[in-house]
């Protein structure tokens, strides 16, 4: 596959409905593909790449036309320059999610500086992938990384790779995400915090209770607020449920 192509879900224009961001524009650029399978993840049947790429015409207004993948970098970046020329200033960045986006690091470092002349980039990433991350950190104005518990997401303990990946990312503008739910235990949230405190207590780190299929949350606001009384090691320490939920939003 040639570098200046893409494996590609989709590339919308929305309201980022996570983390530290959440209310501000984007435009999302969503790479097909995960490293690993949590059981509450929103996005099901990553591990194939689809046959077509869903693009929005105009920002928003999902007026989605298909295109094959993979898709083309000189596709993607004509659609985003044609949104900044017409609708200037509605983008706060470029969100480059998944899926995890990282499993094409070597791509990314062809895409990035040609999408960081349009928006700032922000990347959405399961933090599990320190060796990709570490020749894209010049292209990257901010991180919004996940620490998966294992309680949470089923998946094994990754706590290695979240703490070399960590080290890196902060570097730049990082703030960390944990999916929790009424399983998550006292124990894994201590040792999350540590983690962080280690690199940087200034880290912020946003508790997000897990979202179920029906829209429902799933732990209750006792427990949130215990799990935050967890978390005191750490200057700032947010419960964000996932916003874009409520709005109708995927």
């Amino acid at each position: 596959m040639s570098k200046l192509q893409a494996p590609l879900v989709e590339c919308f224009s929305s309201i980022q409905g996570e983390g530290v961001l959440v209310g501000l524009r984007q435009v999302f650029l969503r790479f097909s593909g995960c490293n690993l399978d949590c059981k509450f993840c929103d996005t099901p049947g990553m591990s194939a790449v689809p046959e077509e790429c869903l693009l929005e015409l105009t920002p928003g207004r999902r007026d989605f036309f298909k295109v094959p993948n993979p898709v083309p970098l000189e596709r993607v970046a004509t659609l985003i320059e044609s949104w900044t020329a017409a609708w200037p200033g509605i983008h706060h960045s470029i969100s480059v999610t998944g899926g995890e986006p990282l499993l094409f690091g070597t791509l990314l470092e062809e895409w990035l500086p040609v999408l960081k002349k349009l928006l700032p980039i922000y990347l959405e990433t399961n933090g599990t992938l320190p060796e990709a991350l570490a020749p894209l950190i010049p292209h990257l104005d901010s991180i919004g990384m996940d620490i998966k518990l294992p309680s949470s997401t089923g998946c094994p303990e990754l706590w290695d790779q979240h703490h070399a990946f960590l080290e890196l990312a902060a570097m730049k503008d990082v703030f960390v995400k944990i999916v929790v739910g009424q399983e998550t235990e006292d124990w894994e949230i201590q040792r999350s915090c540590a983690m962080i405190a280690s690199v940087d207590p200034g880290i912020p780190l946003i508790l997000q209770p897990v979202t179920r299929p029906d829209g429902s949350i799933g732990i209750d606001s006792l427990r949130s607020l215990e799990l935050q009384e967890l978390c005191s090691s750490l200057r700032e320490v947010r419960v964000i449920p996932q916003t874009h939920k409520f709005m109708g939003q995927l």
